[in-house]
């Protein structure tokens, strides 16, 4: 497998291997969050973990960006302008069942929320987001074996 370079703490170089290469097709997540920082630092991340990312900065843009990219996996944050998580989760699972939801959010309060049960993970924010790379690549694994048993059937 061929890998490539990537700089690590100053003069460390070192090899990932990319997403696509190990896992067939480059997984493409989409992010909403209407802090910019954050959905930059999280686009960031992902990116460097392998993935395809595309960013919305309120539910309103994510249902639109839903249908034009058509996403293997989406991180909602819950308190957002215009179009809150829960609304466009809710309008996204309706449509997109297959599509596997993480609620990223920095309040713990949402979890006794039945609403948040339709999500597939509930993670609180961190900075080092190694809660929310487990869970997704938890859930995209998951995905990929029912999407295999489904054609075999």
């Amino acid at each position: 497998m061929l890998a490539y370079p990537r700089i690590g703490p100053p003069g460390v170089m070192f090899y990932q291997r990319s997403c696509e290469q190990t896992m067939g097709k480059k997984k493409t997540i989409l992010i909403v969050d209407d802090d910019e920082s954050q959905r930059f630092l999280c686009q960031e991340t992902l990116t460097e973990e392998g993935y395809r990312v595309v960013a919305a900065k309120d539910g309103k843009e994510a249902l639109a960006k839903v249908e034009k990219e058509r996403p293997d996996l989406v991180i909602l944050d819950i308190v957002m302008p215009q179009m809150d998580g829960m609304e466009a989760m809710t309008r996204i699972i309706r449509k997109h069942r297959k599509i596997p939801v993480i609620l990223n959010t920095s309040y713990s309060r949402y979890r006794e929320d039945f609403l948040t049960w339709a999500a597939d993970a509930y993670v609180l924010k961190s900075p080092d987001f190694a809660e929310l790379k487990e869970k997704i690549e938890e859930l995209l694994s998951k995905a990929s074996e029912d999407t295999a048993l489904e054609q075999e059937q």
